[in-house]
Formats: structure tokens, C-alpha cells, sequence
């Protein structure tokens, strides 16, 4: 193993708009020292999230809808490769590695550094929950999807369905139930957000509505407790084009099924600035997906295992009918397979990501990831 957690420095350039930072950094680390300027990357909406794998794998979160991924705005990463040389890629160097960098995980050496551009933000923001009851979940994503064909792109809402926690803005009756929450944020101009965000607010009978202004880090922060430490994970994903009837329904009944208090099914809504790129920009190649599901299963004993995992695996095959067929690389678990890996790049890409392998690691050094083989297969 090879620890980089100890590396966490980060230098903002306010001036050059620009922000460096160390593979050990956390997001929210990185919105610390950004947001005390009013800037900020896009990416992640756990602020626990680790700056290096989300990059790395792409990168996605509140802000992507307005300003790209994470990927989209890495300018450089400095790399330690398989034979110890330290090498700089970006678009004037190592160009075909830095294209490899921004999507193709871990596989083609130890990223010591990365560079990014920085966007205007906050730091306060209009954002918050809104929460339904569970019986209204699948009449309300469906008018959540709807509402979504004319949002601006200063919009992002995560919808998540799952068993409600002891949070003060939930009534306490419904603590313990399952419910759905929507977690939005405008992103644009303090003053607009509060028309951009209404159609939204506006959808159904809200059991709460804690939307209001904020700082941008903590509303980054406010669903950090659902991925703290210390428990059993398994996460499945899909992409979907639309968030259609079949898909709603599948996951509203399997989310009645869910065996664990702490498991969760979201769909984080993309387009805007993610759709503008092309999809040989990076070896992320999803670019005209609507929505992200991401399906987490959470619990404590190992004994239980199986149930949990089955539940996740059902409810990925019951939206399977409904999804493109592609997977982002950082919601693949470790046992889906050189199949799934291929699925989340595309055959083209991961033969260009092949290619690139056998160039820079060609004895597979680095294969603790979601691996690329320089074999290919």
C-alpha cells in the first residue's frame, strides 16, 4: 500500500484562479481553503470524499451541472510512474497520459499533485433538503423528472430514497421511516435562486423544507454521516438517459425492500456543462446521460452479507431494462468484473486506455483498481 494521506497541502491563486493540491486532500479540504475565496472545483457531494480517486475516475457532484466534472477542469497532475520517474501531463505535456489521467482511475501511476481551474461560488448558496413521504415517492420523481426539461443548469437536485434519519428539520414521527429526500442547490446568482428553485419546492405535499441559504461547504457536509466509517458497503450504478415511469417504479419497489437503515438509492441529476464535452475529451464516456443512480448498500455485520448485497444486486438488475448500459468506474465494486470495467468506458476508449497501459505499466504494477490490462483481456 502506498499512503498518501499525510500529503495534504493545498495553494489557491486567486489571481490565476487556480487551486494545487495533494493527493492526501479530502473535498473538504479543498472547499475550505477555495470557499474562503469564493471559489470552488466541481465534484462530490460527501465532503469525506478523497480529492485523488474522485478525480481520477472523473468526478461529478452538486456544481457539475454549471461547471463540468472534476476531470473538466484538471489543468495538470504530477505522477510517479512504474519505474519511479516523475513525469508532469497536461495538454502541452504528456498529453495522451493527461487525457489517460482524467477518467482511467489508478492505473498508470501515484498522482503526487493535480492542478485545477477554479469557478465562482458562494460562499453562500440557496440549498437544502426537501422531504416527502414514501407513499408520494413515485408520483413525485415523476414530476421531478419532468420539472427537470426546463431547469437551468444552476440547478442540481439529488434524489434519495431512504429510511429517514434523526435529523432536526424531519418531523420526529417520521424518523425511522422510509422517505424520499431531494437535495438541491442553486448555483448561480444568490438572488435567482429562489424563482430557479420553486418548481422543485413546489412539487407534492413536503413533509419538510429546509432549503435556505447557506454555506456552500455545509451543505457539501450535510450528508457526510451516511458514508462515515465503520461500516459494510456495496455500491452498484447505472446511468439513465431519462428518469422514466419503469425506472421510478423499480426503484420505489425495491427501496420498500430495503433490509438496512443505513442503505440508500440516489439519482443525482447531470446534463448541462457535462453534456457540452465530447466523449473522446477523456475516458469518461457518458456524456449524454440525464441521471447517475448510485444503489449503497450500508450495514454492520458480516453475517449479513449476502442479504445486502442481494438486495443491491436485485434492485441493479430491476433498472437494468431502463439504463444505457454504462457504469461510472468509482461506483464499480471490486468483484463486477473486466466486463463492467469495459462498460464504463466503451470499447474504443478502453482500447485507447489499453494502449496507454502497456506504455506506461506494462507489467501491470498498478492493478489494486479498477484495472486496465495491458494485455487487454
Amino acid at each position: 500500500m502506498i499512503d498518501c494521506s499525510r500529503m495534504t497541502g493545498i495553494q489557491v491563486d486567486p489571481d490565476q484562479r487556480i487551486v494545487r493540491a495533494q493527493p492526501g486532500v479530502l473535498i473538504r479540504d479543498l472547499d475550505r481553503e477555495t470557499q474562503a475565496l469564493g471559489l470552488a472545483v466541481p465534484g462530490g457531494f460527501i465532503s469525506s470524499t478523497g480529492l485523488a480517486g474522485l478525480t481520477l475516475g472523473g468526478g461529478f457532484g452538486y456544481l457539475s451541472r454549471r461547471c463540468g466534472l472534476t476531470v473538466d477542469n484538471l489543468i495538470s497532475v504530477d505522477l510517479v510512474t512504474a519505474d519511479g520517474d516523475r513525469v508532469r501531463a497536461s495538454d502541452d505535456q504528456n498529453a495522451e497520459l493527461f487525457w489517460g489521467l482524467k477518467g482511467g482511475g489508478g492505473n498508470f501511476g501515484v498522482a503526487s499533485s493535480f492542478e485545477f481551474r477554479l469557478h465562482d461560488l458562494g460562499p453562500t448558496v440557496l440549498a437544502g433538503p426537501v422531504v416527502h413521504d414514501f407513499d408520494d415517492a413515485p408520483e413525485v420523481l415523476r414530476q421531478v423528472s419532468r420539472v427537470f426539461e426546463s431547469l437551468p443548469e444552476s440547478v442540481s437536485c439529488l434524489p434519495v430514497l431512504r429510511y429517514a434519519p434523526p435529523a432536526p428539520f424531519i418531523p420526529e414521527q417520521y424518523h425511522g421511516r422510509l422517505i424520499l429526500l431531494l437535495a438541491m442547490i442553486h448555483t448561480g446568482d444568490p438572488e435567482a435562486g429562489e424563482s430557479a428553485l420553486a418548481p422543485l419546492r413546489l412539487i407534492g405535499r413536503p413533509l419538510a423544507d429546509a432549503v435556505g441559504p447557506k454555506p456552500y461547504c455545509a451543505f457539501q457536509a450535510m450528508f457526510d454521516k451516511t458514508a462515515a466509517h465503520g461500516a459494510r458497503n456495496y455500491w452498484k450504478g447505472h446511468y439513465l438517459d431519462e428518469l422514466n415511469d419503469g425506472a421510478i417504479d423499480a426503484l420505489c419497489a425495491q427501496a420498500a425492500r430495503m433490509p438496512s437503515k443505513e442503505s440508500s438509492i440516489g439519482m443525482l441529476s447531470l446534463g448541462g456543462a457535462v453534456s457540452r464535452k465530447q466523449d473522446t475529451d477523456s475516458p469518461y464516456p457518458h456524456r449524454s446521460a440525464q441521471w447517475v443512480l448510485n444503489i449503497q448498500a450500508r450495514w454492520r455485520e458480516m453475517a449479513e452479507d449476502r442479504t445486502h448485497i442481494d438486495w443491491a444486486r436485485a434492485t441493479f438488475e430491476s433498472v437494468d431494462p431502463h439504463a444505457t448500459g454504462g457504469v461510472y468506474v468509482n461506483f464499480l465494486s471490486e468483484d463486477e468484473g473486466e466486463a463492467r470495467v469495459r462498460a464504463a468506458y466503451g470499447e474504443d476508449t478502453h482500447s485507447r486506455l489499453v494502449a496507454l497501459k502497456r506504455q506506461w505499466d506494462p507489467e501491470n504494477r498498478f492493478h489494486l483498481n479498477q484495472n486496465i490490462r495491458p494485455g487487454g483481456s
